[in-house]
């Protein structure tokens, strides 16, 4: 071959792998299409889940002794110390330094009101108080990435079956608290999967049926269920919510700014659990 058409034939080369690739970039999917006028109107044909919602605490409370998980010996060992703690009056301070509760922790054992939005291939999930209690479940038939990265709350999709949705979470922080009330739970440790079932019983009554799968400290999957009641009032509507802003107090600083002043706090008081 002429050694003067080699640099050409390199060239016509790359151009072409470059155009391929931006073919081929240019074919992949839109992960967000924008919504049209037929996917708003589709909302109309789920069921009516506005409001807020409360949860039934009284429940949460009475399945810690009729329905504890299938705790590994050594998870089961944590959490009779930490219900013996609570019990003498030293509850161990399981979500402190404004870290979200989580999944599944924020749906078993929540004391807080959530708000639930639909809009066009997603189900949007927003809870009080701590300002981290956000949950996006994807309805547009997308799956799991190959390799998520792991978040609190985990990656979520969901499908529709009749008035029922359910939801498939995956890619959950191994650190994530299981808890069953706000002073007993153990870290997942990985490998968790919750899938959930959430449905009207009756007008005002929201059911979430929970299974959590996790090998690392369950013997075998857990089933339970969650009761939220409906408050359509306007004195009921979510207020914003920053878990560290009791730590501060109002002042000025030297030029007369307003600011927040940091207050001395201590979490002590709790022993050290056994190892």
């Amino acid at each position: 071959m002429n050694r003067k058409l080699l640099p050409l034939i390199w060239v016509l080369s790359a151009g072409l792998i470059s155009s391929s690739l931006v073919f081929a970039q240019a074919e992949k999917p839109i992960i967000n299409p924008p919504p049209t006028a037929k996917d708003w109107a589709n909302l109309a044909k789920l069921p009516d889940w506005s409001g807020v919602w409360n949860p039934k605490i009284t429940d949460q409370d009475k399945q810690v002794k009729t329905n504890m998980p299938p705790w590994v010996p050594a998870a089961n060992e944590m959490i009779q110390f930490q219900l013996a703690e609570e019990k003498a009056g030293r509850p161990p301070p399981l979500f402190v330094n404004c870290l979200p509760e989580a999944m599944p922790s924020w749906m078993l054992i929540t004391h807080n009101a959530m708000e639930i939005l639909f809009t066009p291939g997603r189900v949007t999930l927003l809870g009080e108080s701590d300002g981290n209690r956000l949950r996006r479940i994807y309805t547009d038939g997308r799956p799991h990435p190959e390799d998520p990265d792991p978040t609190f709350h985990g990656h979520s999709i969901g499908k529709w079956e009749g008035d029922t949705l359910v939801v498939d979470t995956i890619g959950i922080l191994p650190q994530s608290l299981i808890a069953v009330n706000e002073a007993a739970g153990v870290p997942n440790n990985g490998d968790m999967r919750v899938i959930e079932r959430i449905h009207l019983v009756g007008k005002d009554e929201l059911h979430d049926d929970i299974e959590v799968i996790a090998p690392k400290v369950f013997t075998k999957p857990w089933k339970t269920t969650r009761i939220f009641f409906r408050q359509r009032a306007r004195k009921f509507d979510i207020v914003e919510g920053v878990c560290l802003e009791g730590y501060f107090a109002p002042g000025k600083d030297q030029q007369g700014n307003d600011i927040f002043v940091p207050i001395q706090h201590d979490v002590g008081g709790n022993r050290i659990p056994p190892q």
